[in-house]
């Protein structure tokens, strides 16, 4: 099985204060975890093995059940984004046209599979299923930018637009 890449944990002290604030305020909460992971991921923009350790320490919690829940809801990510979270739409009017080598070619450029940041955290590569942009399909955002009507050879220019 291969393992994610991703950039180095980089927490500071004023973020583990706010943690160390945050799992006070819910300690003695038994159905706490959820809105404690949900405010560490506000805290570090994601969830590291680091972060799930000290949760666990803290509030008594098995590593098992804090990995059970960070992996099975959405919301939750293992892996930090990038400056540039580039997001491929794979919904079908997308794929139909293209976006799946769109996406492959991103991968191959970026150097990075799907749901990894590259090692110095510029970009980030995810893919999505629908972003409501059917008509400019193949279609793939930039943080809040979005780029339509994409062919392979567009890749390369768009990641230019960020560097």
């Amino acid at each position: 099985m291969a393992t994610k890449k991703t950039v180095p944990f980089n927490g500071t002290a004023e973020q583990q204060e706010k943690l160390m604030a945050v799992i006070a305020a819910h300690k003695d909460d038994p159905g706490a975890l959820m809105p404690v992971l949900q405010q560490a991921q506000e805290i570090y923009g994601y969830l590291p093995i680091e972060v799930q350790k000290i949760i666990s320490n803290e509030m008594d919690i098995p590593m098992e059940k804090i990995y059970g829940v960070v992996t099975f809801y959405a919301q939750f990510s293992l892996y930090p984004k990038g400056k540039y979270n580039i997001s491929v739409c794979l919904g079908t009017a997308c794929y139909v046209k293209g976006s799946g080598d769109i996406y492959d070619k991103l991968q191959e450029v970026l150097g990075i599979a799907g749901g990894e940041c590259t090692a110095d955290g510029k970009f980030s590569l995810e893919a999505c299923r629908c972003i409501g942009a059917c008509g400019l399909a193949p279609v793939l955002t930039v943080n809040e930018d979005v780029h339509g009507r994409l062919t392979v050879d567009d890749v390369e220019k768009i990641l230019a637009q960020y560097e």
